[in-house]
């Protein structure tokens, strides 16, 4: 069995939300503890994560020395987050496996993503990141290039494309590692997204690709029987925050979509995973699963957490 695993990137923060260094690590640490205990059950795992936190640490950098040097672009952001949560992953599994007497080895894949060049996403960027500022240090990045919006007494915010994926540019490098044996981390972030030019070449484009999308994507293209998205809950829950809430167990793709369709999953939240869950089963994988990390080796294994089944 080969299992798609997507942390979210709050996993790599200290529960307070803290991300320094030495606060990455230490969930790092945690999370891979949970995937070795998984891979001691003879199950074949690739690894994906988000960077949302990273990221956003980045952009602070960007605005503070917006004055004296030119931002990073949003791609070079994911690639340096995907090489830094790389490395700070595979150090930690390497030793929880070492620790528990498995003889394998982790290897991380830089990663890019394709997307339409005529996404309209591009003509009309919609999607928030960052943070608040004032108009006039706004002003500084709208000239360097950057789009940003008047929110009102909130101050301005800057918008970005979220473009659909639509190709994992690395799969083959990911499926020659697992071919190896190697526990394979990839895609992180959504994977750095990519248009391809009329010429028939690739560059990178800033935009921000959502990270479940890329974790179905990725699970798809490396024939992942599983997809476990892990989060902070141990399943998705109907009427969130009532005296009527509900977990969801294990329901069909069928099911799931039509709770979706009533409104029980924020957008924010809980819905970009459901959406992500569900077209992963309805594109031919095998069941989807979502679920806290601590419970991940029973969700492969069992039937906890929100199950989702063809049909």
């Amino acid at each position: 069995m080969r299992v798609l695993l997507a942390l979210g990137g709050n996993a790599m923060t200290s529960t307070d939300g803290r991300a320094r260094p030495e606060d990455q690590i230490a969930a790092a640490q945690v999370a891979m503890s949970s995937v070795a205990e998984l891979l001691e059950h003879d199950v074949d795992v690739v690894v994906t994560h988000g960077n949302g936190p990273q990221v956003g640490n980045l952009l602070v950098k960007n605005e503070l020395a917006a004055a004296v040097v030119p931002p990073v672009p949003l791609d070079w952001c994911g690639a340096q987050t995907q090489g830094t949560l790389g490395f700070v992953l595979v150090d930690a599994l390497e030793a929880a496996l070492d620790a528990r007497g498995v003889d394998r080895r982790a290897a991380a894949v830089l990663t890019r993503t394709l997307v339409d060049r005529d996404d309209p996403g591009f003509a009309s960027p919609a999607k928030p990141i960052g943070r608040y500022l004032p108009a006039e240090e706004a002003r500084l990045l709208v000239e360097h290039g950057e789009t940003w919006e008047d929110r009102g007494e909130r101050g301005w915010r800057r918008v970005v494309a979220s473009p659909e994926p639509s190709e994992i540019l690395d799969a083959e490098a990911v499926l020659a590692l697992c071919a190896a044996g190697f526990v394979v981390i990839a895609n992180g972030g959504g994977g750095i997204p990519h248009v391809r030019g009329s010429d028939g070449r690739l560059q990178g484009v800033e935009a921000v690709i959502d990270k479940d999308l890329g974790a179905a994507l990725l699970a798809r293209s490396v024939a992942a029987d599983v997809l476990v998205i892990a989060t902070d809950v141990p399943h998705a829950v109907l009427h969130w925050g009532t005296s009527q809430a509900r977990e969801v167990g294990t329901v069909t793709v069928t099911e799931m979509r039509a709770l979706a369709a009533e409104g029980h999953f924020a957008s924010g939240s809980m819905g970009p995973k459901v959406d992500a869950a569900c077209r992963f089963v309805e594109q031919g994988g095998g069941r989807s699963v979502i679920t806290s990390l601590d419970r991940i080796t029973d969700a492969v294994t069992g039937t906890v957490g929100t199950a989702i089944l063809p049909g």
